[in-house]
């Protein structure tokens, strides 16, 4: 399994395509809180949903430091 960070451009080149990035950056950084109900919601509905992408969104939104980091990847990317 790829690590999660590898999923992080294709993630922000679709939310880029979407006109989403902003909206999906600030989500992260002001909706912290319930990223981690996000991340449980996301493996129970593994078995539903399934793919590689939906459990790697999963393991970041656990972790308070990846959510940040990818909001930022995010902010960057648009920039960019």
């Amino acid at each position: 399994m790829q690590t999660p960070r590898a999923f992080w451009p294709a993630w922000a080149a679709r939310l880029q395509h979407l006109k989403l990035t902003p909206f999906a950056a600030w989500l992260l950084e002001a909706g912290s809180p319930l990223t981690l109900l996000g991340s449980q919601v996301l493996y129970f509905a593994r078995p539903f949903i399934g793919g590689e992408q939906m459990e790697a969104l999963a393991r970041v939104l656990e972790e308070d430091d990846e959510v940040l980091a990818f909001a930022h990847f995010l902010r960057e990317e648009a920039s960019a």
